[in-house]
């Protein structure tokens, strides 16, 4: 079996013994059977790294694992994308970020927009967003990446537009005149809004012009929120990134 992938956030040298985490322990040793002795990659996030790791002294309710090499990952873009995703219905918000992540995006956040359908008090709100954060990770797990993209604070869209950046900023229109691949060349960060099912109001596209973001038309057929996203994330990815 391929050594599965393990976020922890912790610092892993090499021959030392770090204790799993709860989540990884679960994950590898209740749910994947792997036993002592055996092989797993372990990284934490936050450097270009991954630690190759055996297991040791597992028992029923914890486990632990000695780092035995460390090498490169060189999995990230040279491009990144912020992606300001109007908040979808059901399994649909779940599924733009897990594709996102794998196709190399480095910060989402949902926005609440005019047609977004979505009301949740701050409670309910918090423990989505970790739901959120928890499928990025294991986006990230899949996918081979080394650094966790965050899933920020939901907030408003007009919020949103308010950020500063240097970011070239960007706006999904069906009726846009240019498209992403006439976009200027000398773009290594990106700001990408999407709206949610129904898209954003005619009032939100003038808003988010107010704010310089740039409408940009990715082919003659109108798309799904979340087929939007990836296939603009994609054309990006082409256009600065790392996709050939």
């Amino acid at each position: 079996m391929r050594n599965p992938r393990i976020y922890q956030q912790s610092l892993f040298t090499v021959n030392e013994i770090v204790t799993l985490s709860e989540d990884a322990f679960g994950h590898i040793v209740r749910v994947l059977r792997l036993k002592e002795g055996d092989s797993i990659t372990l990284f934490n996030g936050n450097e270009p790294f991954q630690y190759t790791a055996a297991l040791c002294n597992v028992s029923k309710k914890s486990a632990e694992a000695k780092i035995i090499s460390k090498e490169d990952n060189l999995s990230e873009s040279p491009l990144n994308i912020h992606l300001g995703q109007g908040i979808s219905r059901g399994d649909r918000m779940d599924f733009t970020l897990q594709k996102s992540v794998e196709l190399g995006v480095n910060t989402i956040t949902p926005l609440f927009t005019e047609r977004c359908g979505v009301k949740l008090n701050a409670e309910r709100l918090e423990k989505k967003r970790q739901q959120w954060q928890k499928i990025v990770v294991s986006a990230c797990e899949q996918s081979g990446r080394a650094s966790v993209p965050i899933v920020a604070e939901p907030m408003l869209l007009a919020d949103w537009l308010k950020q500063e950046t240097s970011a070239l900023k960007i706006n999904l229109h069906p009726k846009a005149e240019h498209s992403i691949m006439t976009l200027p060349v000398e773009n290594t960060r990106v700001r990408l809004l999407v709206g949610p099912e129904g898209g954003l109001s005619d009032e939100e596209i003038s808003l988010a012009g107010q704010h310089n973001f740039q409408d940009v038309l990715l082919g003659p057929r109108i798309l799904r929120t979340e087929t939007a996203a990836l296939t603009a994330i994609t054309a990006l990815q082409c256009r600065y990134g790392d996709l050939r």
